[in-house]
């Protein structure tokens, strides 16, 4: 018989139109009539609005309209927290006040794009500035400027765990930290836009990026004030999202009422610059630390509070502390645990979810902790980590902070990571470099992390339908934007029908034909996706086999699907009816038993009850000149558990993505503003990213334990590289100085930031 396709490496089906140029992203639609719209952005970060001269602009050539937000009906984007008054909602269209450098407080529309840059160029919008706060020091000041009025100060959300007064008293010792995670910028190969195309029938068909189609038309159909039944949402082949391209933008919305209003198609596609300031951001929050142990290394108690700057509107940003609130305590046995968490407006970009989405915050907060606890006893970071790790015997286990984790090996992935590492040889290296006093120091940095995925469960729809020519259509609620769910739902389909990948279309993205879903979000896609996909190809399986049981008169139990393709009884595969002949019979009346509608399609929607929590451990070395503080990634070692492992390119593909960007928050992302509230990172030149050719060839090690949560035993994979690499990579470069008196250095670990971290212990000393 022939093994199954499923856990072997197979290549990706929809990379041959990628390479070749084949692929459809929003900038290669064309429709006719198409005119063009470019916003124009608050230079000001805070300030209210006077009168917006649009009179030049408007005079401009082929500038056919120009709007501002009392020419446009548009409801406000709604708050990401039911807790956060409505007051404090998005205007597409900036009115009477803007609130950071980028908002929208114009649009102008003509029939070329360069003649709507240019005359974007000529609308004076007359702002009188008010004072503006870019961190949450400064917004929580006292007698700091307050951005909306319907809050107390510009404290958004508080949460605050019942205090303890005793929670250290078993602690001999309490290590205390301020760490940062700095704000980034989620820089998707493809930046954002909108294709709005009304059309005669009154219904609006909207082109754009998302992770979350049926999100998307939740959002446009509120601020427009029109019925889901008149718009439909498509997602062409789209290039990146990290959790930026979730929810709705503002000119997104403006692109649709522009459309409705010109009876026109209209397109907005966003430059670079305009994205690193007007597409959300990720991270920003500030974690006060207490981490008790003992004398052994046993830790007994955490406590943190977590401030997260929201940016100037609160969305999901709200929502982020308490992801990190409920990973606090990450792989460690911590009996006792209290996380306060602050939400706090500024006058900045909004946050939003970026890979990881409040866990990579956590496991950076308590991955720092324990690495300064070590030192401060003088225990190795690996055995420290051993000696508090959950045993597997302990699964599932509710930790302080109500999470309940489903299963997980975290020694055995802790073990892995070390022996590939060659963990005790790296040891001695860096003993022998500090012995000789040389200039450029290695650092090895740990971290075992768990996070949590499908974060509280949910569900998701899938449809499988085989035509009369064979070939097989699966439609899902989720959206990939460079995963691969082409090749992982079709290899689910593949292995259920005994059929090539080759003859199986993968459909998401349309609201026209998808009936619902909840996106690619939280690496939710395979565990949910996938497993409404397998069971809606199990119950097409079924059925043909009840019609082919039928055909031939024979037993249901008897048919079985053939290695070869197609049905039959068992033990006589020359007979099998193939699959597109089994098609033709399931659409015959005469074939059609009774209650069951015709054709051979299956529907399903899986909910999964709970959450799962993959895990892993991963080993940084680097080298940093601790004359310059340049530091240089040697080496990356990744142990990442996802449960069982469908594709293992695919998770490998992943992997490596994540590693990537972790490394780069560790050692070179971060949007800065000034003290004023303007943005200073506003091009790839002031904000950097990793490249190729500063990040090594990464080593990965394998381990399965499946979550008992789905059929497929998967748990989510595309956040996990991020999550475990971030500290790992943090810690490394603080171990390579830290015989030099370094106890900390906040992200990003910059050459600057480095040697300043090495001047300053080598004064004291």
């Amino acid at each position: 018989m022939r093994g199954s396709i499923l856990g072997t490496a197979v290549k990706r089906v929809e990379d041959p139109r990628f390479i070749t140029g084949g692929g459809t992203h929003l900038a290669d639609i064309d429709v006719p009539g198409m005119v063009h719209c470019v916003p124009v952005r608050s230079p000001v970060p805070h300030g209210t609005i006077g009168d917006i001269d649009c009179g030049a602009a408007a005079r401009a050539p082929g500038v056919i309209a120009v709007y501002t937000a009392g020419d446009v009906d548009l409801a406000p984007l709604s708050p990401g927290s039911s807790q956060v008054p409505r007051a404090c909602g998005r205007p597409p269209l900036a009115t009477e006040r803007v609130r950071f450098a980028g908002e929208v407080v114009a649009v102008v529309v003509a029939d070329r794009p360069e003649r709507a840059v240019d005359a974007a160029e000529l609308v004076w919008a007359d702002i009188d500035p008010l004072p503006a706060v870019a961190t949450v020091e400064s917004a929580m000041a006292p007698g700091a400027p307050q951005l909306f009025e319907a809050l107390d100060g510009n404290v958004v959300h508080r949460f605050a765990d019942e205090a303890d007064p005793d929670l250290f008293a078993d602690a001999d010792v309490v290590v205390v930290g301020r760490f940062r995670n700095q704000r980034l910028a989620a820089v998707p190969m493809e930046t954002n836009g909108a294709l709005a195309v009304p059309h005669d029938d009154g219904r609006l068909e909207v082109w754009l990026g998302s992770q979350n189609v049926f999100g998307h038309r939740r959002a446009l159909v509120r601020s427009l004030g029109i019925d889901e039944a008149q718009l439909r949402v498509v997602v062409p082949d789209m290039g990146g999202g990290f959790g930026a391209k979730v929810f709705a933008y503002p000119e997104q919305v403006i692109v649709a009422a522009v459309a409705r209003m010109l009876r026109r198609p209209v397109r907005w596609l966003e430059t670079r610059r305009q994205n690193l300031t007007g597409m959300y951001h990720g991270r920003d929050q500030r974690h006060d630390v207490e981490l008790g142990v003992r004398r052994d290394g046993r830790i007994v108690a955490l406590r943190a509070t977590v401030i997260q700057n929201v940016g100037a509107y609160p969305t999901f940003g709200t929502y982020l502390p308490t992801l990190t609130r409920r990973m606090a305590t990450g792989v460690y046995t911590i009996e006792r645990a209290e996380v306060d968490t602050l939400c706090v407006a500024t006058n900045t970009t909004p946050i939003h979810a970026y890979r990881g989405a409040g866990r990579p915050e956590a496991a950076a907060m308590i991955e720092r902790a324990v690495d300064m606890a070590a030192a401060e006893l003088g225990i190795d970071p690996a055995e420290m980590r051993r000696r508090n790790l959950i045993a597997p015997h302990a699964f599932p286990y509710e930790t302080a902070t109500g999470m309940v984790y489903d299963s997980g090996d975290y020694a055995a992935a802790l073990d892995q990571a070390l022996e590939i590492a060659g963990y005790d040889e790296l040891r001695s290296d860096q003993e022998a470099r500090r012995q000789r006093g040389d200039r450029r120091q290695v650092g090895i940095g740990l971290s075992t992390y768990v996070e949590v995925t499908a974060p509280f469960g949910g569900s998701e729809w899938s449809s499988v339908e085989v035509h009369a020519t064979g070939r097989v259509t699966v439609t899902v609620g989720t959206s990939s934007h460079g995963q691969g769910h082409a090749t992982a739902f079709a290899q689910l389909v593949a292995d259920r029908l005994r059929i090539p990948l080759a003859d199986i279309d993968v459909v998401q993205g349309d609201t026209d034909v998808v009936r619902r879903g909840d996106g690619t979000v939280g690496s939710r896609s395979l565990q949910l996706g996938g497993s409404a996909v397998a069971r809606a190809g199990e119950e097409v399986v079924d059925k043909a086999r009840r019609i082919v049981a039928a055909h031939l008169e024979a037993a249901v139990e008897d048919i079985v699907v053939f290695d070869t393709g197609g049905l039959g009884v068992a033990g006589h595969p020359a007979g099998a009816i193939e699959w597109n002949e089994v098609a033709k019979l399931a659409s015959d009346p005469e074939h059609v038993a009774p209650g069951e509608s015709p054709g051979l399609a299956a529907e399903h929607d899986f909910t999964q009850a709970a959450s799962t929590f993959p895990f892993g451990a991963h080993v940084c070395v680097v080298e940093v000149d601790v004359e310059t503080g340049a530091t240089k990634v040697l080496r990356h070692i990744a142990v990442d558990d996802c449960g069982r492992v469908l594709n293992p390119l695919l998770v490998r593909g992943q992997v490596h993505g994540g590693i990537a960007q972790g490394i780069g928050q560790a050692l070179l992302e971060h949007v800065r503003y000034d003290d004023d509230a303007n943005p200073l990172s506003g091009t790839l030149v002031s904000y950097l990213i990793p490249t190729a050719g500063m990040l090594p060839s990464f080593e990965l090690g394998e381990l399965e334990t499946p979550t008992p949560l789905n059929p497929l035993g998967a748990k989510g994979i595309g956040e996990s590289g991020t999550i475990g690499a971030t500290p790992a990579v943090q810690n490394a470069v603080v171990d390579a100085v830290s015989h030099l008196g370094v106890r900390h250095v906040d992200m990003p670990a910059t050459a600057g930031a480095v040697w300043e971290a090495v001047a300053q212990a080598r004064t004291r000393e």
